[in-house]
């Protein structure tokens, strides 16, 4: 396992100028506006590094332990390569929506004759007792990874913030995987987290290059494959939570800023600068500490799926309804769901800096 993380760390690390200079040379690079923190034309084929850093390493895997060649695992590779084509394309020539979310179809029904689906659900009322799914696996687990899909890419704000996001996620995911006896996935999540922080080493701010769609998409198509094929499987009511709580920071930013944009009256799917990051930068945290806190909410979501994995059923829900009590009340304090937020006064100025009123 060893072996195969400072594999992929190397090989990510190594490519990142690549595609760093392939991003300027095609094209495909990210312009100021009036939404983006960034100052400057910025490369942003960053998720080709990734995406060679975990794909190399799994392949040559394969080559010493004959696993490394089940289908899952090549199901895996099919359809991250072809969200990433669709990655490169869009981070290119800016695809329309529809043909994105198209892409995104096919990449995620790609995986299912590789047998990554979500067979059954679990009886809440009765541990243990699941439901076949029978024909309704396929749109349910095309959703899935459609939805972490989309939640990572939304969450890809600031430098370094959906790289790190989705190491801690892929960690955590390695740590449920083994209490699970799920090795592959340990395997494969630990290669994910590797090649996300060769990556980070030219991602965090001030950041170098951006992964772009390529590896936002990459990177949340990943996870939600790997939820599938290692933590979903388990027959227990709180498996189906613990892959949320993993990728939880943008799964909430998500349901939030779609929340949001209902009360507000607006489309769900225009651009907003109330998501965490925004506001946590409108608070006066500067840009590094916005996502050192982000990636802290996030270790402790992770945390807690861990400790979900140990603990009763009825212990689970009591510690999910106080997590979500305090989540939504901290969204709440800070604007994210589109309420004024009694700290609003004190957006408009840096962390540090007193009003007339306190200096007098």
């Amino acid at each position: 396992m060893a072996l195969a993380a400072t594999a992929a760390f190397l090989v990510a690390l190594a490519l990142t100028p690549v595609a760093r200079w392939l991003a300027f040379r095609i094209g495909a690079v990210d312009k100021p506006s009036g939404r983006k923190v960034h100052q400057k034309t910025m490369p942003r084929l960053g998720g080709l590094a990734i995406y060679g850093g975990f794909v190399l390493t799994v392949l040559a895997m394969g080559l010493w332990n004959s696993d490394f060649l089940q289908l899952p695992i090549l199901g895996l590779l099919v359809g991250a390569t072809i969200i990433v084509v669709v990655g490169i394309v869009d981070d290119t020539y800016d695809l329309p929506p529809k043909v994105k979310l198209l892409g995104q179809i096919l990449a995620a029904a790609s995986v299912i004759p590789f047998g990554i689906s979500v067979d059954f659900v679990t009886n809440p009322f009765h541990n243990y007792h699941t439901f076949d799914l029978g024909w309704l696996h396929i749109p349910i687990t095309i959703f899935w990874i459609i939805a972490v899909t989309n939640a990572v890419n939304l969450i890809d704000g600031l430098d370094g913030l959906a790289s790190g996001i989705a190491t801690i996620a892929a960690l955590t995911m390695a740590v449920v995987a083994w209490t699970q006896g799920q090795v592959l996935v340990v395997y494969l999540a630990l290669i994910l987290a590797a090649s996300s922080v060769g990556f980070l080493k030219y991602n965090f701010h001030p950041a170098r290059i951006f992964m772009g769609d390529t590896g936002a998409m990459f990177l949340g198509f990943s996870l939600g494959c790997l939820s599938i094929m290692g933590l979903v499987k388990v027959a227990t009511v709180i498996s189906v939570i613990i892959p949320i709580l993993i990728v939880g920071i943008p799964i909430l930013d998500t349901g939030f800023a779609i929340f949001r944009r209902y009360q507000k009256g607006q489309p769900i799917f225009q651009a907003d600068k109330d998501h965490l990051h925004h506001r946590l930068l409108a608070l006066g945290f500067s840009h590094p500490q916005t996502v050192l806190i982000i990636y802290a909410i996030n270790t402790v979501l992770g945390i807690t799926a861990i400790v979900l994995t140990a603990v009763s059923t009825a212990q689970s829900l009591f510690i999910l309804i106080v997590l979500a009590s305090v989540m939504l009340l901290m969204a709440d304090r800070l604007g994210i769901l589109g309420r004024t937020s009694p700290s609003q006064e004190i957006t408009s100025r840096p962390v540090g800096l007193k009003t007339e009123k306190e200096t007098s």
